[in-house]
């Protein structure tokens, strides 16, 4: 379209459009009323009663999310009959942009970037939110080195499931969880698994899978091959990619521990921080369970044989709606005129320092307390506490729950606070205690910091804390 005079619903200029994708173009616009810059997705061109729900979802789903890494929704304006979602603009790129012209980022930078996004979908889960679109040209990076994450065009709420036509499959198949791929509803576990499909690709310049132009051979291949891993030295972003992409949605971290794992261990491993990772033997291990709750045993190399029935059907319906999907391969719709890079089929290493839940599956799981999972359960602790108390409490033994005052008064204590973030995490499974500093976001956003020493226990496959040692 052409930019005319007349300013869209009466208050935006149109300047030029900055990226167009499958569910929208986005233009850079000037605001007239409150005199500031944004960006527009018109959403014009797709008329209907679902595509009109589907743009008042995402304005709404995103709109309820005010965070410094989620790209604000400011507004739904109609014009005509065309709708524009009016949205924080950006100065900045895609991750899909900067690590194909790059040919993949540093380390450091990459994992900057994925602890900004894994904030925002820890914040979306924590809302009920599901994005199912998590990708890198999703993920916009600013000039300041900020990472935003948008397009909540196919995000789903609690409340949402006949927005959706059942077994349609949404989201960029390339970052696709396998088991939404095989006919399974997209959860927040899916999202992990987008997740490091996008870490994947900023450290190495290209998509996790090389789906060419067989969406549905890409799929199954999804479905049954072993996840992308990195080569051995790759320090603490092997964990990360071994401990999301992982085939079993119960075995994924949250977005949460993502964050928690990425503070603790922010850059190339030391000889300190390799005690938070998982030990390397002669041969390769399996990736790090995530840490378990009180009262739910996890079985390390567990893994349930999928049903082909669901993936026989599924690829059906995406032979019917394939036409639909390629509609939006060019890009996402958010600022960046670039798709996605052509993929490339990645190389998986002969030997690794991480193997895939498969590889697991056949050989002796190690059983006992581990660093790494002290240390992961400590993470999930310090999340649950202010995301959901009952839970933290129910990880303390009946021991220390009393000596804790009861749930009344542990709730009091931990009410006021709205973020607890642990670092230089120190654990000690010979004599099952862990040590950290925590810092808490209190109220006005104060933070005040302590050094905490647990001692824990290990029952029936699973952490509680038992006490605090002198």
């Amino acid at each position: 379209m052409t930019v005319d005079s007349e300013a869209v619903a009466g208050r935006y200029k149109l300047i030029h459009e900055v990226g167009r994708g499958g569910m929208g173009s986005v233009w850079l616009a000037h605001d007239e009323l409150l005199g500031r810059d944004v960006a527009l997705k018109r959403l014009g061109q797709f008329q209907g009663p679902q595509n009109q729900a589907r743009a008042q979802r995402e304005a709404q789903l995103a709109a309820r999310l005010s965070h410094p890494h989620v790209v604000t929704v400011f507004d739904l304006a109609e014009d005509g009959e065309t709708r524009w979602l009016v949205m924080e603009y950006v100065e900045g790129t895609t991750l899909s942009k900067l690590a194909a012209d790059r040919g993949g980022l540093p380390p450091a930078e990459a994992a900057a970037i994925v602890r900004q996004a894994a904030e925002a979908l820890s914040v979306a889960h924590e809302a009920g939110i599901v994005h199912r679109d998590v990708k890198p040209s999703n993920l916009i990076v600013g000039f300041d080195g900020t990472t935003k994450l948008t397009d909540f065009g196919i995000a789903r709420g609690a409340a949402d499931d006949t927005l959706t036509a059942s077994g349609v499959l949404t989201g960029s198949p390339a970052y696709i969880a396998p088991e939404v791929a095989s006919g399974g509803l997209a959860t927040p576990a899916s999202d992990v698994w987008s997740l490091g499909g996008s870490l994947y690709q900023a450290l190495t310049g290209r998509p996790p899978y090389d789906l060419g132009d067989n969406v549905v051979a890409g799929l199954v291949r999804i479905v049954h091959d072993e996840p992308p891993r990195l080569p051995p030295g790759s320090g603490p972003l092997a964990t990360v990619l071994a401990a999301t992409m992982v085939k079993e949605p119960e075995r994924r971290w949250t977005a949460a521990q993502v964050c928690a794992f990425l503070d603790a261990n922010p850059g190339p491993a030391t000889r300190e921080q390799t005690r938070l990772l998982p030990p390397v033997p002669a041969g390769p291990i399996a990736p790090p369970p995530p840490p378990a709750v009180a009262g739910t045993a996890v079985t390390p190399g567990a893994r349930r044989p999928t049903p082909l029935w669901p993936i026989v059907a599924g690829f059906l319906i995406l032979v019917l709606v394939l036409g639909a999907w390629l509609l939006g391969r060019s890009g996402s719709g958010t600022p960046d005129r670039a798709a996605d890079p052509p993929a490339t089929s990645p190389d998986t290493p002969a030997s690794s320092a991480t193997e895939s839940p498969s590889a697991a599956a056949t050989s002796t799981p190690r059983t006992g307390p581990t660093s790494a999972g002290m240390a992961g359960f400590v993470s999930d602790y310090l999340g649950a506490v202010t995301s959901d108390p009952r839970r933290a409490f129910s990880m303390l033994t009946p021991a220390f729950q009393r000596a804790s005052g009861g749930y009344g008064q542990y709730h009091s204590w931990w009410a006021p606070i709205r973020r607890a973030t642990a670092g230089d995490v120190s654990a000690d499974p010979a004599n099952m205690t862990v040590s950290y500093h925590v810092v808490y976001d209190g109220p006005n956003s104060r933070p005040s910091s302590d050094d905490v020493r647990l001692r824990l226990v290990y029952e029936s496959g699973h952490y509680l804390i038992d006490g605090e040692p002198e």
